[in-house]
């Protein structure tokens, strides 16, 4: 509880005293302080960041069919125009506040703090652009009162992450930057000025993977990453403390009192139910609660099963009471009142590394971090040891190093990085070929999605820079 009330206290003391001009500070208090306290700023920003991440993936795990909607024809299910104001929003407050912390620490010679903004950085332009390509940057945080500044193109926003991620880890590897992070103001690694190095070199693994379908594509660059990346569960970014409780425990609170979203897609469920693969899941008892009874696509079915909602055809039950098919359930790992909340995983690494071994030769490194990626996430979940070794050692699993496939390793990763927004980069990279994956049902455009819309925040206010673009269009690094 005190973690939580100190919390709520330096957010609120940063909302109170900062007043940098940046193009997102509309409601500026010309009367409030410019030197906000810094322990403030790292506690918002590593408070908020994996906040965004979830802004994202919720809208993205509709993309991913993570989720569906229990509506026929649900905005998100279908690839209809959406509006993703609170994600931008408050990737851009974040961004805004990683600026000042920077510049504040800059000032005062505590560098561990600069190391950390920089890595926030990468972070929240690297899922930002990733979802919507261009963005403001470069002319964003001069300070001034631009509110409509120019959008960077998205190869320069990518070598401007990489470049910050160098930047943040030689700072934080410096012995200046040892015990300066106040560790009650970093909610995601404690004051770890080790514990961010291993993020930052994960987060530059992820990136230089994202652009496998490129020519500059450096199998030998993702795998250095790895060797100074994340190498336990205990490494992962993420945070525990919430004001009230964990975002998606309130989408499964809402659930339970049929204010109903956050469905369970038909092609996750099917991916982990054995019915697309041949072999059941064991994450999958921990996401969600197994069916009652009941009629579903005008068949009756028993009590005890596993079903999903497919995309776009909304609720196959009676009424919406039924409970015959699946959903986010309260009191799961992921929706648990004091769930993580996620940034970036073991698991997450280990199938980067699967990846980038198996594209440059390396078979059996490949295989072994492709199985280390499955026990790093049923492990995280709390699922038993001997359902583990039941799953890793089936047939369909446990293939060999010789027969394991990229197909193999992204089914696998699909299931790890659940409700993650990197998720839609595989998608994309892979060109959405997963065993089963087929279009939403009514959808509104005639192939996958590719980018998502502006928030009409943007093109209301910065319409004359916002760029053309249509949801079918390749990112740069989708090609």
């Amino acid at each position: 509880m005190k973690k939580y009330l100190s919390l709520i206290f330096l957010i609120v003391m940063v909302a109170m005293m900062s007043g940098c001009k940046k193009y997102l500070d509309v409601n500026r208090n010309p009367n409030a302080s410019t030197d906000p306290p810094i322990e403030g700023l790292l506690a918002n920003v590593t408070n908020l960041t994996p906040y965004n991440n979830y802004y994202l993936a919720d809208l993205t795990s509709y993309y991913t069919q993570y989720l569906a909607s229990p509506s026929i024809s649900g905005t998100a299910d279908t690839y209809q125009q959406s509006d993703p104001t609170t994600a931008w929003g408050s990737i851009y407050n974040t961004l805004t506040d990683l600026y000042d912390m920077n510049k504040f620490a800059g000032e005062k010679g505590m560098i561990a703090y600069q190391g950390v903004s920089y890595i926030l950085t990468a972070y929240n332009l690297s899922i930002a652009s990733n979802v919507w390509g261009d963005l403001p940057y470069s002319e964003a945080f001069v300070g001034g009162d631009n509110l409509a500044p120019k959008y960077d193109k998205q190869e320069g926003i990518y070598d401007t992450c990489l470049a910050l991620i160098d930047r943040g880890i030689a700072l934080l590897n410096s012995p200046n930057a040892a015990n300066q992070l106040n560790s009650a103001s970093d909610y995601i690694h404690g004051g770890s000025v080790g514990a961010w190095v291993k993020t930052a070199y994960s987060l530059k693994a992820r990136l230089l993977n994202q652009v496998s379908k490129l020519s500059s594509y450096s199998a030998t660059s993702v795998l250095s990453a790895i060797d100074k990346a994340y190498t336990s569960n205990d490494d992962d970014a993420q945070i525990t403390a919430f004001e009230v409780r964990n975002p998606w425990a309130q989408n499964a609170i809402s659930n339970a009192n049929l204010v109903l979203d956050v469905w369970l897609s038909s092609y996750f469920v099917n991916a982990t139910n054995d019915s697309i693969y041949g072999v059941f899941d064991p994450r999958l008892p921990q996401i969600t609660n197994p069916t009652d009874s009941g009629v579903y696509a005008g068949t009756f079915y028993p009590a005890g099963q596993y079903r999903g909602t497919p995309n776009g055809a909304g609720f196959q039950g009676k009424r919406n009471t039924d409970h015959v098919q699946c959903y986010i359930d309260v009191n799961k790992w992921y929706s648990s009142t004091n769930s993580p909340l996620l940034m970036l995983t073991n698991s997450e690494v280990r199938f980067i590394e699967a990846e980038a071994a198996l594209r440059s030769g390396q078979t059996t490194r490949a295989y072994n971090a492709y199985l280390a990626g499955i026990q790093a996430s049923m492990e995280k979940l709390g699922v038993a040891p001997a359902d583990i070794q039941t799953y890793i050692t089936d047939p369909v699993v446990a293939v060999g190093a010789s027969n394991l496939t990229l197909q193999l390793i992204m089914k696998e990763k699909y299931v790890a990085c659940f409700l993650q927004p990197v998720t839609w980069v595989d998608m994309r990279r892979f060109d959405y070929n997963y065993q089963g994956f087929t279009m939403p049902v009514n959808a509104s455009l005639s192939t996958f999605i590719r980018r998502a819309d502006y928030p009409s925040t943007e093109t209301s206010r910065n319409g004359a820079n916002v760029p053309p673009y249509e949801r079918t269009d390749h990112l740069w690094w989708d090609k």
